[in-house]
Protein backbone atom coordinates (compact mmCIF):
# COMPACT_ATOMS: atom_id res chain seq x y z
CA UNK A 1 0.00 0.00 0.00
CA UNK A 2 0.96 3.40 -0.51
CA UNK A 3 0.32 5.28 2.83
CA UNK A 4 0.84 9.12 2.97
CA UNK A 5 1.99 10.81 6.23
CA UNK A 6 1.06 14.17 7.48
CA UNK A 7 3.80 16.06 10.19
CA UNK A 8 5.52 18.58 10.74
CA UNK A 9 8.92 20.40 8.45
CA UNK A 10 10.03 21.46 12.61
CA UNK A 11 13.19 20.58 13.93
CA UNK A 12 12.85 22.57 17.15
CA UNK A 13 10.02 20.01 18.73
CA UNK A 14 10.64 17.01 21.33
CA UNK A 15 12.89 13.90 20.78
CA UNK A 16 10.18 11.88 21.05
CA UNK A 17 7.99 12.61 18.69
CA UNK A 18 10.90 12.48 15.91
CA UNK A 19 11.77 8.82 17.73
CA UNK A 20 8.88 7.55 17.20
CA UNK A 21 8.40 9.27 13.69
CA UNK A 22 11.82 7.13 12.70
CA UNK A 23 9.72 4.25 13.71
CA UNK A 24 6.84 4.95 11.99
CA UNK A 25 8.75 5.06 8.94
CA UNK A 26 11.03 1.71 9.85
CA UNK A 27 7.78 -0.22 10.09
CA UNK A 28 5.87 0.99 7.38
CA UNK A 29 8.56 -0.53 4.91
CA UNK A 30 8.96 -3.72 7.29
CA UNK A 31 5.26 -4.33 6.34
CA UNK A 32 5.76 -4.12 2.71
CA UNK A 33 4.27 -0.29 2.15
CA UNK A 34 5.45 2.94 0.14
CA UNK A 35 5.89 6.03 2.11
CA UNK A 36 3.96 9.24 0.12
CA UNK A 37 4.59 12.34 1.97
CA UNK A 38 5.98 16.12 1.17
CA UNK A 39 9.22 15.83 0.48
CA UNK A 40 10.71 16.96 3.24
CA UNK A 41 14.69 16.77 5.31
CA UNK A 42 13.51 17.71 9.06
CA UNK A 43 10.70 17.45 11.92
CA UNK A 44 8.53 14.67 11.73
CA UNK A 45 8.35 14.87 7.98
CA UNK A 46 12.04 14.06 7.72
CA UNK A 47 11.91 11.40 10.47
CA UNK A 48 9.78 9.50 8.94
CA UNK A 49 11.72 9.32 5.39
CA UNK A 50 14.81 8.30 7.95
CA UNK A 51 13.49 5.52 9.01
CA UNK A 52 11.83 4.19 5.18
CA UNK A 53 14.99 4.95 4.08
CA UNK A 54 17.50 3.05 6.37
CA UNK A 55 15.12 -0.07 5.85
CA UNK A 56 15.54 0.35 1.91
CA UNK A 57 11.66 1.82 1.60
CA UNK A 58 10.14 3.20 -1.60
CA UNK A 59 9.75 6.60 -0.76
CA UNK A 60 7.63 9.21 -2.78
CA UNK A 61 8.10 12.98 -1.77
CA UNK A 62 6.00 15.22 -3.08
CA UNK A 63 7.28 19.05 -3.02
CA UNK A 64 5.85 22.84 -4.90
CA UNK A 65 9.08 24.56 -6.63
CA UNK A 66 9.19 27.16 -4.28
CA UNK A 67 10.58 25.11 -1.66
CA UNK A 68 13.79 25.28 -3.01
CA UNK A 69 16.36 26.07 0.05
CA UNK A 70 19.22 24.08 0.81
CA UNK A 71 18.39 21.57 3.47
CA UNK A 72 14.48 21.78 3.12
CA UNK A 73 14.41 18.31 1.33
CA UNK A 74 15.35 14.85 2.20
CA UNK A 75 17.98 13.94 -0.56
CA UNK A 76 17.21 10.31 -0.53
CA UNK A 77 13.29 10.05 -2.21
CA UNK A 78 13.02 7.15 -4.37
CA UNK A 79 10.82 9.58 -6.31
CA UNK A 80 10.54 13.22 -6.08
CA UNK A 81 7.54 14.65 -7.59
CA UNK A 82 7.49 18.74 -8.06
CA UNK A 83 4.21 21.19 -8.47
CA UNK A 84 3.13 24.47 -8.98
CA UNK A 85 0.98 24.92 -6.26
CA UNK A 86 0.25 23.47 -2.33
CA UNK A 87 -3.23 22.49 -3.81
CA UNK A 88 -1.39 20.31 -6.56
CA UNK A 89 0.67 19.11 -4.04
CA UNK A 90 -2.24 18.05 -1.56
CA UNK A 91 -4.26 16.43 -4.46
CA UNK A 92 -0.92 14.27 -5.92
CA UNK A 93 -0.55 12.94 -1.89
CA UNK A 94 -4.21 12.24 -2.01
CA UNK A 95 -4.70 10.32 -4.90
CA UNK A 96 -1.89 8.48 -4.63
CA UNK A 97 -2.62 6.74 -2.09
CA UNK A 98 -4.44 4.13 0.26
CA UNK A 99 -4.41 5.39 4.10
CA UNK A 100 -3.22 8.32 5.63
CA UNK A 101 -1.81 8.82 8.92
CA UNK A 102 -1.29 12.23 10.67
CA UNK A 103 1.38 12.68 13.40
CA UNK A 104 2.47 15.77 15.67
CA UNK A 105 2.96 18.87 13.65
CA UNK A 106 0.98 22.61 12.96
CA UNK A 107 -1.15 24.55 10.77
CA UNK A 108 -0.35 23.34 7.53
CA UNK A 109 -0.73 19.56 9.07
CA UNK A 110 -3.85 20.13 10.82
CA UNK A 111 -4.89 21.81 7.05
CA UNK A 112 -3.95 18.47 5.46
CA UNK A 113 -5.81 16.00 8.38
CA UNK A 114 -8.81 18.41 7.92
CA UNK A 115 -8.98 18.27 4.19
CA UNK A 116 -8.89 14.50 3.90
CA UNK A 117 -11.27 14.22 6.33
CA UNK A 118 -13.74 16.68 4.99
CA UNK A 119 -13.27 14.66 1.60
CA UNK A 120 -14.36 11.38 3.24
CA UNK A 121 -16.96 13.04 5.08
CA UNK A 122 -18.80 14.15 1.73
CA UNK A 123 -17.76 10.79 0.22
CA UNK A 124 -15.36 11.94 -2.25
CA UNK A 125 -12.40 9.21 -0.73
CA UNK A 126 -13.33 6.54 1.60
CA UNK A 127 -9.92 5.40 2.57
CA UNK A 128 -8.33 5.36 6.38
CA UNK A 129 -7.49 8.28 7.94
CA UNK A 130 -5.67 7.85 11.24
CA UNK A 131 -4.00 10.16 13.74
CA UNK A 132 -0.99 8.97 15.29
CA UNK A 133 -1.09 10.94 19.00
CA UNK A 134 2.38 10.86 20.10
CA UNK A 135 2.56 11.44 23.78
CA UNK A 136 -0.69 13.39 23.99
CA UNK A 137 -0.05 15.57 21.27
CA UNK A 138 -3.28 15.54 19.88
CA UNK A 139 -5.61 15.20 23.09
CA UNK A 140 -6.74 18.77 22.75
CA UNK A 141 -8.01 18.50 18.76
CA UNK A 142 -9.60 14.96 19.82
CA UNK A 143 -11.74 16.81 22.88
CA UNK A 144 -12.43 19.29 20.10
CA UNK A 145 -13.91 17.04 17.82
CA UNK A 146 -16.10 15.55 20.42
CA UNK A 147 -17.05 19.07 21.51
CA UNK A 148 -18.48 19.33 17.77
CA UNK A 149 -20.17 16.56 17.97
CA UNK A 150 -21.67 17.64 21.63
CA UNK A 151 -22.77 20.54 20.27
CA UNK A 152 -24.76 19.64 16.93
CA UNK A 153 -21.87 21.20 14.56
CA UNK A 154 -21.00 17.57 13.24
CA UNK A 155 -22.83 14.35 13.62
CA UNK A 156 -21.59 11.14 16.11
CA UNK A 157 -20.95 9.11 12.98
CA UNK A 158 -18.23 11.58 11.70
CA UNK A 159 -16.60 9.32 15.09
CA UNK A 160 -16.30 6.54 11.96
CA UNK A 161 -14.24 8.72 9.96
CA UNK A 162 -11.08 8.72 11.25
CA UNK A 163 -9.27 6.56 14.09
CA UNK A 164 -6.61 7.60 17.02
CA UNK A 165 -3.79 5.65 17.84
CA UNK A 166 -0.71 5.77 20.38
CA UNK A 167 1.01 2.93 18.68
CA UNK A 168 2.17 2.06 15.70
CA UNK A 169 1.57 -1.59 15.02
CA UNK A 170 -2.44 -1.36 16.07
CA UNK A 171 -2.67 1.41 13.55
CA UNK A 172 -1.31 -0.37 10.75
CA UNK A 173 -3.26 -3.37 11.32
CA UNK A 174 -6.25 -0.87 11.34
CA UNK A 175 -4.90 0.56 7.57
CA UNK A 176 -4.80 -3.44 6.19
CA UNK A 177 -7.54 -5.01 7.70
CA UNK A 178 -9.44 -1.57 7.03
CA UNK A 179 -12.94 -2.16 5.13
CA UNK A 180 -14.32 0.55 3.32
CA UNK A 181 -17.76 -1.03 3.58
CA UNK A 182 -17.73 -0.77 7.27
CA UNK A 183 -18.25 2.95 7.15
CA UNK A 184 -20.95 3.95 5.88
CA UNK A 185 -20.70 7.82 4.32
CA UNK A 186 -24.27 8.57 3.42
CA UNK A 187 -25.12 9.32 7.03
CA UNK A 188 -22.29 11.95 7.04
CA UNK A 189 -24.12 14.34 4.94
CA UNK A 190 -27.32 14.64 2.83
CA UNK A 191 -25.46 12.93 0.82
CA UNK A 192 -28.10 10.12 -2.42
CA UNK A 193 -26.90 6.68 -3.11
CA UNK A 194 -26.52 8.02 -6.74
CA UNK A 195 -23.93 10.47 -5.75
CA UNK A 196 -21.04 7.81 -4.72
CA UNK A 197 -19.76 6.35 -7.06
CA UNK A 198 -16.28 3.95 -7.47
CA UNK A 199 -14.52 7.21 -9.31
CA UNK A 200 -15.18 9.34 -6.31
CA UNK A 201 -14.57 6.87 -3.61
Amino acid sequence: MNICVYGASSDIIKKEYIKMGEELGRKLIERGHRLVYGAGGKGMMGAVARGAYEKGGHIIGVVPRFFNADGVLFDNCTELIRTNTMRERKQIMEDSSDAFITTPGGIGTFEEFFEILTLKQLARTNKPICIFDIDGYYDELISLMHHAIEENFMKEECRELYKVFTEIDPMLDYIENYDPDDVNLLKMKDIHDEDVTEENV
